[in-house]
């Protein structure tokens, strides 16, 4: 399985999710479902664990999957993983809510991206690894990917990728039409008119309403719509971030300045490929899918830093995630030492970047060989330059809702709807806004 397949399955999946997605989470459902069970283990149980052995269930959809468990499995002989993939994003997160639901059925880890990790800790579904010892990996890690999956005080798991974002170009494109790569948002609005009156097949970007794109841009910008302590939640889709976000991208929005075509599928890598698509604004893992999906553009991408507001450089995270332990696992401490085999040993992260994921690892993003990659797409650029720097560069301090993945299951019929109306973006988050409280307060929350 390519790395494409993940990440554009990924996406689709994302997208089409305006079918309900509830996880279950009125909170006294919720807290039915874990186990008894929760950590409380220490780093040598880790070590007799693994010395024992026994067998672990691991449910994820990453292509390096099936490599690092062979890997673990050789290191450590008398242990047996049973590797499954239960679905991609969406698939996987219903059948372990079904699980957790039900109170038997859950793997022993389980791969779970950032934003949905909230939603599965405020379940009390996942085991505080803080106890076996995890707090010493932090700086092993870069901050965003860390607090995503540390926060209330607990460790709920480790990170596997990151996804810091920046903004890829086709420089062919771009060179044609005597644009300059653009450093700030009005110069990108600027391009996009420029481009686009030049020919009117030609657009800057592509974007048809992805919840993770707009919540990321949102990032970016300052914005902290969500605040969650507890079951005390408060949204603020208009909060000074968000509105300069939608502000700037309406430019683009009612200015006919985007193409329709939606992401991930065979017409937008067509465009990708042909020019008519000249800029993405995405995670840090897009090279992978470039490479493999639209390989005859090979030589016209370039990378360059996120456009910014006022010049002074700041990103965000779009995409990634990491792995957990499931409170259901009847030997968490077997469970933890795969997880912390399997996002901080050297032989385990070797695998998954050969799988062309983009690290979370610090010793990664600053390794030499990792920097002096040079693409041949590329043109030759050293490309993972720009890409970690971008991750230094990202703000910290972004939440998301514990029930995110519902939220973005109705992006669709909320902001969506302002995009295909070629309306105000704000007025689209306003109604999610409106949504997101009501649902919030009628699982048990107290939203504002």
């Amino acid at each position: 399985m390519k790395i494409t397949s993940r990440r554009s399955t990924l996406r689709r999946v994302a997208l089409a999710t305006a079918t309900t997605f509830a996880l279950g989470l009125s909170l006294a459902a919720c807290a039915s479902g874990g186990s008894s069970s929760s950590g409380g283990g220490s780093s040598d149980d880790i070590e007799a664990a693994l010395e024992k052995g026994g067998t672990l269930t691991y449910w994820s959809w990453t292509p390096s999957g099936e490599a690092q468990v062979a890997a673990f499995e050789k290191a450590y002989p008398n242990v047996d993983v049973k590797l499954v993939n239960a679905g991609t994003n969406t698939d996987e997160y219903t059948k372990l809510q079904n699980a957790i639901t039900a109170g038997s059925g859950a793997p022993d880890v389980a791969q779970v991206e950032y934003y949905a990790i909230p939603q599965f800790a405020l379940s009390d579904s996942l085991v505080d690894l803080s106890s076996y010892g995890f707090g010493d990996l932090e700086d092993q890690y870069s901050g965003g990917p860390w607090s995503s999956v540390s926060f209330d005080g607990k460790i709920y798991g480790l990170p596997q990728d990151s996804g810091p974002m920046a903004m890829f170009y086709n420089k062919t494109v771009f060179d044609q039409y005597g644009i300059a790569v653009p450093t700030t948002y009005d110069e990108y609005v600027a391009a996009a008119e420029k481009l686009h009156t030049a020919d009117p097949s030609k657009y800057i970007t592509s974007d048809t309403g992805d919840p993770g794109f707009a919540t990321s841009m949102i990032w970016q910008a300052g914005g902290k719509p969500f605040t969650a302590e507890g079951t005390d939640v408060s949204v603020d889709l208009q909060d000074d971030g968000s509105k300069k976000w939608a502000d700037t991208w309406n430019k683009l929005n009612e200015g006919g300045l985007l193409s329709s075509t939606p992401s991930w599928g065979d017409e937008w890598y067509k465009g990708l490929g042909d020019g008519s698509i000249a800029t993405l604004l995405t995670g840090a893992w897009m090279p992978g899918v470039l490479e493999s999906s639209v390989a005859d553009a090979s030589g016209d991408w370039r990378v360059a830093p996120m456009p910014t507001y006022d010049g002074t450089p700041v990103t965000a995270e779009n995409g990634g995630g990491g792995q957990v332990v499931l409170k259901q696992s009847k030997n968490q401490a077997l469970a933890a030492g795969f997880l912390k085999w399997l996002n901080s040993d050297p032989e385990s992260i070797k695998v998954f970047l050969a799988s062309g994921g983009f690290p979370a690892t610090t010793a990664d993003l600053e390794s030499p060989e990792f920097l002096a990659q040079t693409p041949e797409y590329f043109g030759g650029q050293a490309i993972n330059e720009v890409l970690v720097d971008a991750s230094k560069n990202v703000p910290t301090g972004w939440h998301y809702l514990p029930y995110q993945v519902y939220a973005n299951s109705i992006f669709g019929d909320t902001v969506g709807q302002a995009y295909e109306n070629k309306g105000d973006l704000n007025e689209g988050l306003s109604t999610w806004q409106d949504q997101l409280v009501d649902y919030g307060n009628q699982q048990g929350f107290t939203v504002k």
